[in-house]
C-alpha cells in the first residue's frame, strides 16, 4: 500500500464503481494510516450520466464496455479490469464532453448527481 500511495500521489484515480474499492482503502487508512484524498472518476457514474436512460443493470462494466466497443480480456484481475476501466473512461470523455462536461469538477458533480452516486459501502 505505501508504494501505490505514491505511485497515485498528485493523481486522479479512476476506478469502475470506485465506492466499493475506495471503501478498503478507508478501511486500510484506519490500519496503515495511508490516505488517499485525490479526487477520484468513477466510469459506472459517468456511465449513468451519459447515459440516464439505461437501468441499473446496464452499467456493468461489461455492458459499458460493450456498449463504447471496448474488448474485454482479463476480467476480473487487476490489469484486465485496469485496462478495461481505462478504455472505457477514454471512449467516455467525448460523451461527457457532448453533454457539456469539460473539466475534472464538472465530471465530479455530474457524477454525482447519479443514483448510482448514493450507493455506501
Amino acid at each position: 500500500l505505501p508504494a501505490f500511495a505514491r505511485f497515485a500521489a498528485d493523481t486522479v484515480l479512476v476506478a469502475h464503481n470506485a465506492a466499493f474499492d475506495m471503501r478498503f482503502l478507508e478501511l486500510a487508512r484506519e490500519r496503515t494510516g495511508i490516505a488517499f484524498a485525490q479526487p477520484v472518476l468513477d466510469t459506472l457514474l459517468l456511465s449513468e450520466a451519459v447515459h440516464p436512460a439505461h437501468g441499473a443493470h446496464e452499467h456493468h462494466l461489461e455492458q459499458i464496455a460493450s456498449r463504447l466497443g471496448v474488448p474485454v480480456l482479463g476480467r476480473h484481475t487487476a490489469l484486465g479490469d485496469a485496462i478495461v476501466t481505462g478504455e472505457v473512461l477514454l471512449k467516455l470523455l467525448p460523451l461527457l464532453a457532448a453533454h457539456g462536461v469539460h473539466t475534472l469538477g464538472q465530471a465530479r458533480e455530474s457524477s454525482a448527481r447519479t443514483s448510482h452516486a448514493r450507493l455506501r459501502y
